[in-house]
């Protein structure tokens, strides 16, 4: 399977993600995609992610390091990958975790949804054909519950609106003010996808099985939750360009 993508990119954001990295990256680079670049961006993990992947880069060439000097959460990590893959050449985008909750074989899936003419496409557990893996009942009603909060409050057509499995055009995250963007973990995948919707673009929805990480801690907070949930209501009474409807 061929991709007429020229250069895409798959952006992983690290910290302490030693033991997963060793194993993502040979799986990414398994995948059949033509020029497929792998950035790694990580928050000056203390394990040693960094000097690892700089170990790997002499067996895997299109392995960049792009290396942040704190960590300041996951949204600013994105967004500083995001735009270096951009000034790399990147003409695709996908964004997942490296701990394996992500199936790497779904990237395929994500980049032909692209192909087919959307402009963002999003890895989902809540349509028909998505679903999670060794979750608590508690933490999916949770879940749930929080993405048709979100669904309901910001008018978005999109049912899994805190899933971080996506892939975008070039074209769509440059017109997405990315610099201005301040938001970490939920509320950056909300905020993210409701910019492209609020520009029109088309965003679709492929069902996935999210899985709980194989190794290391999960990086999410109270706070992280507590800023999702009020940024909703921010996003709804923002002005903006009319949406379009999704696919």
């Amino acid at each position: 399977m061929a991709f007429h993508f020229s250069k895409p990119f798959v952006v992983l954001p690290t910290y302490n993600e030693r033991e997963n990295i060793v194993n993502i990256v040979p799986a990414l680079f398994s995948l059949p995609i033509d020029n497929l670049h792998i950035l790694v961006v990580d928050d000056s993990s203390p394990d040693g992610t960094a000097p690892l992947v700089k170990e790997m880069v002499s067996k895997f060439p299109r392995l960049l390091l792009f290396s942040r000097p704190k960590k300041e959460g996951l949204g600013r990590a994105y967004v500083a990958g995001f735009l270096e893959a951009l000034r790399q050449g990147a003409d695709a985008i996908v964004q997942m975790d490296a701990d394996f909750s992500h199936d790497f074989n779904d990237v395929p899936r994500l980049l032909k949804e692209l192909e087919q003419g959307s402009y963002l496409a999003i890895g989902s557990r809540y349509i028909s054909g998505g679903k999670t893996k060794n979750w608590s009942k508690k933490r999916l009603f949770l879940s749930k519950s929080a993405n048709i909060y979100a669904k309901f409050i910001t008018k978005m057509p999109i049912f899994d609106t805190t899933g971080g499995f996506k892939a975008w055009r070039a074209d769509c995250l440059k017109n997405i003010d990315l610099p201005s963007i301040q938001t970490n973990g939920y509320g950056f995948q909300i905020e993210t996808s409701f910019r492209a919707f609020k520009r029109g673009y088309t965003i679709a929805e492929i069902p996935i099985v999210f899985s709980e990480r194989r190794a290391g801690a999960s990086k999410m907070s109270r706070k992280i939750i507590w800023e999702a949930l009020w940024l909703v209501w921010k996003l709804r009474y923002q002005v903006g360009a009319p949406p379009s409807a999704t696919r």
